[in-house]
């Protein structure tokens, strides 16, 4: 194995090492948004660990908030939350223990703060860590919400209350109406790529009214009908995409809807 070090970062490094394959400060519109939401919530504990190879570079990273500021629709108030773990940009890095190695750190912050455990959502499908390594890592699944996402959960104190999905999210679906609606939050850089091609293909090709919802905040995040939480594509009042997705994507799903 090469040899890796795992660092914190922090303002003063942060647009050094970039976030979530994005390096380009100047380039890329969702990386500064992503830092300016990171300044934003660092001081109320967000905290993400990069895998750093000595060879590869920026090789993953995982990211953490206190559960009363996580970005998905959850009750997790006294956990530490994660909102996404990756590893192996390059694929001779994938299989190595890094993600092991910074869920365990993710861990003993939890640990050291006094709180109650470490809860994460995952997902069956794509876009999210699945349970697999939660597993490998003594975390039990205790909520689910559909199609196919689960809540996690590793507690220090087994009498503490489970962390639990917010009952009824997507019960506000109604209110989107008729048309297209997109969410997204700075916290997943993802949710910008491709949403002005969306708005652009949606109104254009398909003729759609179309409304953008940026979700600006911890409580707008979890009071999105999306598991997500920090992304969505809703058409007509039924979630069509929980994650971000290209506008070649959204055409196929949009053609098969269509009358």
């Amino acid at each position: 194995m090469n040899a890796f070090k795992i660092i914190d970062l922090t303002s003063e490094n942060i647009a050094n090492y970039g976030v979530c394959g994005y390096k380009d400060i100047k380039k890329h519109l969702e990386l500064r948004k992503k830092i300016a939401w990171f300044n934003s919530y660092y001081p109320k504990g967000l905290r993400i660990k990069a895998v750093v190879s000595e060879v590869g570079g920026y090789q993953g990273m995982i990211e953490y908030i206190p559960g009363n500021y996580a970005h998905r629709p959850v009750e997790a108030d006294g956990y530490l939350f994660i909102h996404c773990l990756y590893v192996g940009l390059k694929k001779e890095y994938k299989g190595k223990g890094y993600a092991s190695l910074l869920i365990q750190a993710c861990i003993d912050d939890a640990q050291n703060s006094g709180m109650k455990g470490v809860a994460v959502v995952t997902r069956k499908g794509s876009f999210m860590a699945n349970d697999l390594i939660f597993l490998k890592m003594r975390f039990t699944v205790v909520d689910e919400a559909k199609p196919d996402f689960h809540l996690m959960v590793i507690k220090f104190d087994e009498d503490a209350e489970n962390p639990k999905f917010k009952e009824g999210i997507q019960a506000s679906l109604e209110k989107y109406g008729q048309g297209l609606t997109i969410l997204r939050s700075p916290q997943c850089p993802y949710t910008e790529k491709n949403v002005n091609a969306i708005i652009e293909t949606a109104q254009n090709q398909f003729h759609l009214p179309v409304q953008l919802i940026d979700l600006s905040d911890a409580k707008a995040a979890q009071n999105s009908p999306c598991p997500f939480g920090t992304f969505g594509i809703i058409f007509n009042g039924k979630i069509i995409s929980h994650h971000p997705i290209s506008n070649t994507r959204f055409v196929n799903i949009i053609e098969k809807l269509m009358p």
